[in-house]
């Protein structure tokens, strides 16, 4: 299944997703802002420095043409 973040607005919101839970429709679980992984140091690494480096320059290139529009 799919896992999601959510948000909540309103103190009755947790309420409504533990009878969920309670359903069993929904498994909850409950992450502190500083467990979630941010996407910087998730992807962090992930390319070679050379494919950093073309990757830089192709968006480079492609800002250039498009600031000549």
């Amino acid at each position: 299944m799919d896992t999601i973040l959510v948000e909540l607005k309103h103190e009755k919101a947790l309420q409504l997703l533990q009878d969920l839970e309670a359903m069993e429709i929904i498994s909850i679980s409950l992450n502190t802002p500083e467990t979630v992984q941010s996407l910087s140091s998730r992807f962090k690494g992930i390319l070679s420095q050379n494919d950093a480096e073309d990757l830089n320059k192709h968006i480079s290139q492609m800002r250039e043409e498009w600031n000549g529009f």
